[in-house]
């Protein structure tokens, strides 16, 4: 009887003899293999707003608007956070869009004994990054985008003289931007993450910056839940339409990681 060595041998003497075929070697080729990393969001982001507003190019008014002032008025809100990684390089889209409405009633009835105010906005940012640092604990990504601000508000004159009347206002720009992401895994399941970013520089506003921080618990490979906070601000006027406020208030997210 032949040795287990011998047997290994002759193995090895007859598939070099007889090799697969090219052929049969395309029949199940390799796994492929794909080190791209997704993440997904949906984000709660409970606003305070904070500034001046004017439209029609009259004075500009200050505001202060509370998160439970805003939800009173929220008809509708998304937001939501999507992001691609393979190797050092990113891709990422942060969306927010809010429609608030409202029917005061004017102080003496004769124009008009009530308004129906909508106010829609829409903030978008898409962005690309590279990693500085990129370890098991630390990371660090450099950030260049733009982001897309719209602020609609729609006004509907009822009863009195104007009964009927509607009027409208508002702008869309895009601002260029830059900054960095910080991201630190303090234990397994605990880490921090945050941004800074700043832009605007005349192009579209006259500046704009966002910042963000907080900590999140990874329940899964999967899953984890983030809170924090987070102050955006921008400072836009154009042709009578005025925008320089700043929405800041806590944060709470569900992320999704595959």
């Amino acid at each position: 009887m032949k040795s287990p060595l011998n047997m290994s041998a002759a193995a090895v003497i007859l598939a070099a003899a007889f090799p697969v075929s090219v052929e049969a070697a395309d029949i199940a080729p390799p796994e492929p293999t794909s080190d791209w990393r997704f993440t997904a969001s949906a984000y709660l982001w409970a606003t305070s707003l904070d500034g001046q507003v004017g439209v029609f190019g009259l004075p500009p008014q200050d505001v202060d608007i509370s998160f439970s002032q805003i939800w009173e008025k929220l008809d509708f809100a998304v937001m939501g956070i999507a992001e691609a990684r393979k190797g050092p390089y990113m891709v990422a889209m942060d969306v927010t869009y809010s429609k608030l409405s409202a029917d005061p009633e004017t102080p003496f009835g004769i124009l008009a004994k009530s308004v129906d105010v909508t106010v829609t906005s829409w903030m978008v940012t898409a962005a690309g990054g590279y990693a500085i640092v990129d370890s098991d604990q630390v990371g660090v990504d450099l950030i260049a985008g733009a982001r897309l601000w719209s602020v609609q508000n729609d006004f509907s004159l009822n009863g009195g003289l104007l009964d009927g009347l509607e009027k409208d206002d508002g702008a869309t720009w895009i601002d260029p931007m830059g900054g960095a992401k910080l991201r630190l895994n303090l234990t397994p399941e605990i880490y921090a993450t945050g941004w800074a970013m700043i832009g605007g520089f005349g192009v579209g506003s006259d500046l704009m910056w966002d910042l963000m921080g907080g900590a999140g618990y990874k329940f899964t490979d999967n899953f984890s839940a983030f809170a924090g906070y987070r102050a955006a601000s921008v400072d836009y006027s154009d042709d009578g339409f005025v925008y320089d406020v700043v929405e800041k208030g806590p944060v709470l997210a569900a992320v999704f990681q595959f």
